[in-house]
């Protein structure tokens, strides 16, 4: 029977987990550091979508480059029916999401956007999501709830389809009972366990299990932004 940490590392062979995870929390990824398409790259997530850089692009073409919508209070000031949030979103859905969310940060007392956001990362509980302001919105479930902490540099795990993937796959090698993939609270608990028990951070765990379930091509633009 093998151990958690030796079915992690046959997983992890050749896998550029480290610096899969190093790229979210140096900001490396299309968002980067700019606040308003962190929150839309998260928000074009809710129901699993993953057009990451072209919902950042028309972020930018749309409110930044115009100049007319550059903060969260610009956002949280928009009617979800707007003309410049149909061009970011088709669906009615995700642009409540991010106007509601933008609202909660806007309502910080940070000095900045970015402040808001990587403060609001830091002190949220998603074992508590449903009580966070932001979490509280309808739309938000404890994934895009972690992956808008993800965005915000938090080293944190998603509750995905693809870590219960792999956590299923590690409790069946190596018999451990404590894996449990249930529901999310669970899987995202069960990873945080083998952080604990193994050499993997919560990060790299993800970004791991986002690796074994990615195309190529998806692989390779995660290797190399510049093929987006």
């Amino acid at each position: 029977m093998a151990s958690p940490q030796a079915v992690l590392d046959r997983f992890a062979d050749d896998v550029p987990y480290a610096p899969l995870a190093d790229s979210f929390r140096s900001f490396d990824r299309p968002a980067g550091d700019e606040p308003l398409s962190m929150l839309a790259t998260a928000t074009a997530a809710t129901d699993g979508g993953s057009a990451t850089t072209s919902v950042v692009e028309t972020v930018e073409e749309t409110f930044l480059e115009r100049g007319e919508v550059t903060s969260f209070s610009d956002v949280a000031d928009l009617e979800p029916d707007d003309e410049r949030l149909h061009e970011v979103f088709h669906a009615d859905r995700k642009r409540r999401v991010f106007c509601e969310v933008a609202h909660v940060l806007a309502n910080r007392p940070e000095r900045s956007d970015i402040e808001a956001l990587c403060s609001w990362a830091a002190e949220a509980d998603v074992y508590r999501y449903d009580l966070d302001p932001v979490g509280d919105v309808s739309g938000v479930g404890p994934t895009s709830f972690q992956y808008l902490r993800q965005l915000a540099g938090i080293d944190t795990a998603r509750p995905n389809a693809a870590l219960e993937s792999l956590l299923k796959s590690v409790a069946h090698e190596s018999e451990t009972a404590v894996v449990e993939t249930s529901e999310p609270l669970r899987t995202l608990a069960s990873c945080e366990w083998l952080s604990l028990t193994t050499t993997y951070r919560p990060l790299e765990i993800d970004r791991l299990a986002w690796w074994l379930e990615a195309s190529d091509d998806k692989r390779a633009r995660a290797v190399d932004p510049a093929l987006e």
